[in-house]
């Protein structure tokens, strides 16, 4: 197995706090794997066989509810870990993860995370941080879905979009991978009618400018201002 070159993670929040040697015996127990564009990296309720970190591209994570609805839980982005079900104490994965475009990520067996935590502590407490992040995003959208109306979700969640993923260009700020409003939909607990409706009444404001599969934020802070109810 081609060794994995230190450089392409250093600086990620996974092996904060490790050394370079330390970083580099974990990589010796990785592999690169491609992903193309739609493909599966894991399924909900499958065994946990890997845990993975995000080199390159964009993953949609989402759950089909009992009556077959699908729900976007997050996007992940280079250099986030993800799939680390053994650190919540579970067997199987609690979502599915698909390629939003081609996409590469470094893969260790999950039979190597409690030796692993055990050599090098730190990831232990960096993996904590990231997951209690997590749920505290996930607590943010339950609360924003049962106390907001859909146009206040709907910002919030360009915005962390544009937080997580976003790149500044002249005209705003550009979400820098394929997004649909079906996904936005999917986000917020809305409908694809209304989500539509409200894009389209955003872009006639200059507030937003869509594509095929793109999304910019032209005005960033009245759409700030419009997320959390302020008056502009």
């Amino acid at each position: 197995m081609a060794s994995v070159d230190r450089s392409l993670v250093e600086g990620l929040p996974l092996f904060a706090g490790l050394t370079p040697e330390q970083v580099d015996r974990m990589l010796q127990e990785a592999q690169s794997i491609r992903y193309a564009k739609g493909t599966n990296v894991f399924q909900h309720d499958e065994e946990a066989h890997s845990f993975f970190i995000l080199l390159h591209g964009h993953l949609r994570v989402f759950k089909l509810t009992p009556d077959g609805q699908q729900v976007v839980v997050r996007f992940v982005a280079p250099g986030e870990v993800f799939g680390v079900a053994m650190a919540i104490g579970r067997t199987t994965y609690p979502a599915t993860a698909q390629a939003v475009v081609d996409s590469i990520a470094l893969v260790w067996p999950s039979a190597a995370w409690p030796r692993l935590v055990a050599t090098h502590p730190g990831l232990a407490v960096n993996t904590l941080q990231t997951v209690g992040s997590r749920l505290q995003d996930a607590h943010t959208r339950v609360v924003e879905m049962s106390t907001e109306q859909v146009e206040r979700r709907i910002a919030h969640a360009l915005l962390r979009l544009a937080k997580q993923s976003g790149r500044k260009v002249e005209a705003g700020v550009q979400i820098d991978f394929p997004i649909t409003r079906q996904d936005v939909a999917e986000m917020t607990g809305a409908t694809l009618f209304t989500v539509s409706r409200v894009l389209s009444a955003w872009e006639s404001q200059g507030l937003v400018a869509g594509g095929r599969q793109r999304m910019m934020i032209r005005e960033p802070h009245k759409l700030f201002l419009l997320a959390e109810g302020l008056p502009d």
